[in-house]
């Protein structure tokens, strides 16, 4: 096993990573916890009520909480209905809130913990890649609206975040390239060989960048920002595509983007746009071609009104100081560097 510390003072947690790491979940549930509310999906076999059950002290009462699949279901709806469930169980601001499952169930339990009485303790099972590399950790919460993408959330810190990689093995490949889209990332934001790291250690890794960020950067006033590279050009694609293209999968076609845009920009050279070619769709296997028939116009006006634009548009980018925000960038510039991408991915 391979315990990542978060180290935010008083609310400080363990990130536990390893191949039958749900057996140290136990010790991360708050003692004062009579109840626990565990929120997970269909099909997740850690989510399951004999898995839950035999880690979980048999002195406390455990009601389970299904969630549908599909970015449809992160909602307000979705968050209502929980805190009404939350209610008849009797849930109290001791009692504890559990997400098993990938980054939607990870964001929609943990807002609803946020919510919950102003705030109850949550703690997350991640059982996606996804979601052991990003949306477990650090404590976003939040879901979307018609609007956009994680547009109504709440920073609310897990109380313990648990990575069992033996549930990689019962994803999908679909859910594993997402999972690579947000993996990929983080070879750009430090310039580390992560691909030198054995599975275990990659990820370990992965969270203790994120964990770094997190720290220094809370509640995204600067820094933390940075963990959205290639975000940017994803959250419009997921909002063009009606989310048929998703969360990671539009990551990958992000970061690509997000580097030709640089070069654009005269911020980085083809070498380095080469070499997240060779990250993203060597190293990991994935595309980096833009959806068919998506209006540039519109993507544009998309990315205009991601949530960290200030005013104008605002990208992560590379550059000759590393990766950081970038803001007032040219539409002209945005525009050509679409082009750009889509004449580099049809080839």
């Amino acid at each position: 096993m391979i315990t990542v510390p978060v180290a935010l003072g008083e609310r400080s947690y363990d990130v536990v990573v390893g191949h039958g790491a749900v057996a140290a979940a136990e010790p991360l549930l708050p003692r004062s916890a009579r109840r626990v509310a565990v929120v997970t999906q269909a099909g997740v076999p850690l989510g399951s009520d004999e898995v839950v059950r035999s880690w979980i002290p048999s002195g406390l009462s455990v009601a389970r909480f299904e969630i549908g699949n599909g970015e449809a279901f992160k909602s307000m709806s979705t968050v209502e209905e929980l805190c009404r469930g939350f209610a008849q169980f009797g849930l109290t601001r001791s009692d504890v809130v559990v997400g098993v499952g990938g980054g939607l169930v990870t964001d929609v339990a943990g807002f609803a913990a946020a919510v919950w009485h102003r705030g109850v303790a949550v703690m997350h099972v991640a059982t996606t890649l996804l979601a052991m590399v990003d949306a477990a950790i650090g404590g976003k919460t939040g879901v979307n609206l018609p609007e956009g993408k994680n547009l109504v959330g709440a920073f609310w810190q897990p109380c313990g975040v648990v990575c069992d990689l033996e549930a990689l093995a019962t994803l999908a490949p679909r859910d594993m390239r997402c999972g690579y889209g947000e993996m990929a990332k983080y070879h750009f934001l430090t310039g580390e060989d992560l691909l030198a790291l054995d599975e275990p250690q990659r990820i370990a890794r992965c969270v203790a960048i994120k964990s770094e960020v997190v720290v220094a950067d809370e509640r995204e006033g600067g820094r933390r920002a940075l963990l959205n590279y290639g975000h940017t050009l994803a959250h419009a694609l997921e909002i063009a595509t009606d989310h048929s293209l998703a969360h990671g999968e539009a990551v990958a076609v992000g970061l690509i983007y997000a580097a030709l845009l640089a070069r654009e920009l005269d911020r980085v050279d083809d070498a380095t746009v080469q070499r997240h070619i060779d990250v993203v769709c060597g190293a990991y296997g994935l595309s980096a071609a833009l959806p068919a028939g998506i209006d540039p116009y519109r993507i544009v006006e998309l990315m205009a009104h991601d949530k960290k634009a200030l005013g104008s548009l605002t990208f992560v980018l590379d550059g000759p100081r590393g990766v950081e925000v970038v803001d007032e960038v040219d539409p002209v510039a945005a525009h050509a560097a679409l082009a750009a991408h889509a004449a580099l991915t049809s080839r």
